[in-house]
């Protein structure tokens, strides 16, 4: 099934986690550590913490905005700051689909595709409703990730296995894709060390 359909289609625990694990990846450009938001997660288990007070203690954790910074490290903290304070269906639903193309936006500066197409670069761009040639899918006998930059195409992959553990699973499938977020967080953490080192 494609991305959009998953997200198209998970409830709100599912959505929820979706865009904090997009979130959550790119910790690294926010200057946060692994743990800022671990309460967050626990959150989301039957009888978990409090999403709000957890989501206002990981935001003060984590750096503020700086006006300086590049449009990887802006779009990580849009996504941090639309995420809403209250769990309703519909205002999980935009966070997640919005965290999804910024994720995958994300990927896609830190790693440009030597002569990406540009189908691919037309859905990462950031619309209000971009386009879908990317997470809808990809026509029979195609690759999901043909075309993509190896990291985009990580990513792509990521966000569509944590959607599915929570639908098949629901609460049991967080454990799973915490890991899942986890080793893209590390990933994506090599990579920002690199490019500070080249930089320098």
């Amino acid at each position: 099934m494609s991305l959009v359909n998953l997200i198209a289609q998970a409830d709100e625990r599912g959505l929820t986690a979706s865009g904090l694990a997009c979130l959550d990846r790119c910790v690294p450009l926010l200057g946060g550590d692994d743990e800022a938001l671990r309460p967050l997660w626990g959150s989301l288990a039957d009888g978990g913490g409090d999403w709000r007070a957890s989501l206002e203690k990981a935001r003060a954790a984590l750096r503020p905005q700086d006006p300086g910074e590049d449009e990887a490290a802006r779009l990580a903290h849009r996504m941090l700051d639309a995420a809403p304070a209250e769990r309703t269906g519909a205002a999980v639903r935009v966070w997640a689909d919005a965290c999804s193309v910024a994720a995958l936006r994300v990927h896609r500066l830190l790693e440009p595709a030597e002569g990406g197409t540009g189908t691919v670069d037309a859905a990462l761009a950031l619309r209000p409703r971009p386009p879908a040639a990317v997470r809808a899918g990809r026509p029979t006998g195609e690759r999901r990730t043909e075309g993509m930059s190896p990291l985009v195409a990580a990513e792509l992959r990521r966000q569509v296995t944590v959607l599915e553990l929570l639908a098949e699973r629901g609460a049991g499938g967080l454990r799973r894709a915490l890991d899942v977020t986890t080793e893209g967080r590390r990933v994506l953490a090599a990579v920002v060390s690199r490019r500070a080192r080249g930089r320098a």
